[in-house]
């Protein structure tokens, strides 16, 4: 019988082993970028000429810094003897920083209850709380470029945390010790995994995608394809309920990513819920994009989206009025051709609209913002005018940014640190569904509505040769906003209420940009508030507004089925004068690149 080796000497051959796979990936990455350029070289987002400003802030202003310095050495003088007398055995000592409430970086015990661990994390945090702070005093002004000078700097101070490193990391060192190192090895898989060789690039795996399958466990509400054309697939859900109400409901989703945020699982799927509910339900699939259709535009996209849409439920149910919901982007691409609608005085089409944290107003859009200025419009431009489109990688990481720590860094030390493969998760699974966009398209809206905000301007945008006016858009609607979005934040969603000139019921749902959209009843979380009144200022409205318990899906559904006029025989995909092409989700939804 074999004799046991010794641990060490297990550990030993397995560091070695993850070395010798260390090496191999170096070179062959290096390799690569003799073939293989990024798509936007040096520094797409001009972070050194953000940095430079802090460098020649603080050459002119060094009495600025040295301020700082003895400061942030006061802060750690104190925390050298707390720690101190903790390992004296004195208990009652206060830490001088905490984490933040939200913060679940420094969840493992070991960071509280371990002096080493303790002091570790106390020093991160006061030495990230001085650079940030430095970072913000370069300028007084707020703006673009102190935005983006914070952005950055946070996106550092996120990158430099102990816990990112597996020798200052307790949950890392416990099973390296535990596993004898094997969890480095598989982390060194799970790197070489999500490394593709063929192109160069590197994406962080968040999920099972093998679990995971578009019509079989995820986007498998059943329905039929009613119609298609070059850009969009129409779906019509089949019913489940023996009547229906009169107007259908048309859902206009995001083109960013695919349309199954809506119909993820049976339990927290909107559009269920709403075929549940006796609504005759329709959804536009959006085709993920090639080089072919770099030529469409704004335009193009309402033309053969939008309003191609509407006529054809029009046309499936032979309804003369529809409801239409809009979901962030696709919210903003509603509102266009609401707009649109009204100048050729067809607003009558449709009876109400629905507008799930959607932007028209994008004087304060939020952190998105960051990525929006002239310089980087222009190499984001000169790589879109090469390749026909924005790969959706690109603008997925872009949101992936805006919370790295939970976005990145969680699954750097999950899959590549502790040696995990990630957990399956049908939500993680969308998020790594990319989709591309035209040339045409996402140039001209980042440049009408972020950078130059003609959209809320009357006249101030033409799409389809009609200039666009939102205060002519007077129908009845219904506007949600999250009060944790980070994509589309709550007080600039509250601007719609400004713009829209017919009735309207704002409400704020608890949580974000997704969970705070997909929220069933049945899931009983979170909270929303309600407020009938609308003043301008929305803290005036929040400070007036009342929290109820629960999905605001209910709230919703009591609005929207008045005006949804009365119950009808159920409509069935395909037994009206258009056809079914296919079954539901559809083929748009499962092109991936």
């Amino acid at each position: 019988m074999a004799e046991k080796k010794p641990e060490i000497d297990q550990l030993s051959e397995n560091f070695a082993e993850m070395s010798a796979e260390f090496q191999r990936m170096a070179h062959d990455f290096l390799e690569s970028q003799n073939t293989y350029k990024s798509d936007i070289e040096n520094d797409p987002m001009h972070i050194g000429e953000t940095l430079l400003e802090l460098t020649k802030y603080y050459a002119a202003h060094p009495e600025k810094l040295i301020e700082k310095q003895i400061s942030l050495w006061q802060d750690y003088m104190t925390l050298w003897q707390n720690t101190s007398r903790k390992m004296m055995g004195d208990e009652n000592i206060d830490p001088i920083i905490e984490p933040a409430a939200n913060d679940k970086r420094f969840k493992d015990s070991d960071w509280q209850e371990n002096q080493i661990f303790d002091f570790i994390k106390q020093s991160y945090l006061l030495t990230a709380r001085y650079v940030a702070d430095a970072a913000d005093e370069t300028t007084h002004e707020p703006g673009h470029e102190k935005d983006k000078m914070n952005f950055f700097t946070r996106q550092f101070i996120e990158a430099m945390s102990p816990t990112n490193f597996a020798i200052s990391n307790p949950e890392v060192i416990r099973a390296t010790v535990e596993s004898k190192g094997q969890n480095l090895i598989k982390g060194m898989e799970n790197f070489l995994r999500d490394y593709d060789q063929d192109t160069g690039k590197f994406t962080i795996s968040m999920t099972d995608n093998e679990k995971f399958e578009p019509g079989r466990n995820v986007a498998a509400t059943p329905g039929k394809v009613i119609y298609k054309n070059e850009l969009i697939e129409l779906i019509q859900y089949t019913p489940t309920t023996k009547k229906q109400y009169k107007k259908p409901l048309l859902i206009v989703p995001p083109w960013i990513n695919k349309f199954y945020i809506l119909d993820l699982r049976p339990e927290n799927s909107l559009v269920k819920w709403l075929t549940d509910k006796g609504y005759s339900v329709f959804i536009i699939s959006w085709r993920n994009p090639d080089a072919s259709l770099s030529h469409l535009d704004l335009g193009d996209y309402m033309k053969l989206g939008t309003v191609s849409a509407i006529d054809m439920v029009k046309k499936a149910t032979g309804e003369a009025q529809i409801n239409t919901v809009g979901y962030c982007i696709g919210g903003t691409m509603l509102s266009c051709t609401l707009a649109h609608l009204a100048a050729k005085k067809k607003l009558d089409q449709i009876g109400c609209s629905t507008f799930l944290v959607t932007q028209v107003d994008f004087s304060e859009a939020g952190e998105l913002t960051i990525f929006v200025d002239d310089k980087q419009m222009a190499d984001m431009e000169q790589n879109m005018e090469k390749h026909g489109f924005l790969d959706g990688k690109t603008m997925s990481n872009t949101f992936n940014m805006l919370r790295s720590n939970d976005l990145i860094w969680s699954f750097v030390i999950n899959n590549y640190m502790i040696g995990k493969d990630p957990f399956p998760f049908d939500l993680l699974y969308w998020n790594g569904d990319n989709t591309r966009l035209t040339r045409a398209c996402h140039g001209q809206y980042l440049r009408e509505m972020y950078m130059n905000n003609n959209l809320v301007k009357p006249g101030g945008i033409t799409l389809a040769d009609t200039p666009l006016d939102l205060t002519r858009v007077d129908i009845p609607t219904y506007i949600q906003a999250g009060h944790t979005d980070h994509i589309c934040p709550w007080k600039s969603v509250y601007k719609d209420t400004w713009h829209f000139s017919g009735p309207k019921r704002f409400m704020l749902a608890g949580s974000g940009h997704i969970a705070g959209v997909v929220n069933p009843p049945s899931a009983k979380k979170y909270n929303h508030w309600l407020n009938d009144e609308l003043p301008r200022d929305p803290e005036e409205w929040l400070e007036g507004a009342v929290s109820k318990a629960g999905s605001w899906w209910d709230d919703w559904h009591a609005w929207l089925s008045k005006k949804s006029g009365p119950k009808v025989a159920a409509r069935t995909p395909g037994d009206g004068p258009l056809k079914s092409i296919g079954d539901a989700p559809g083929n748009y939804v499962k092109i991936r690149y």
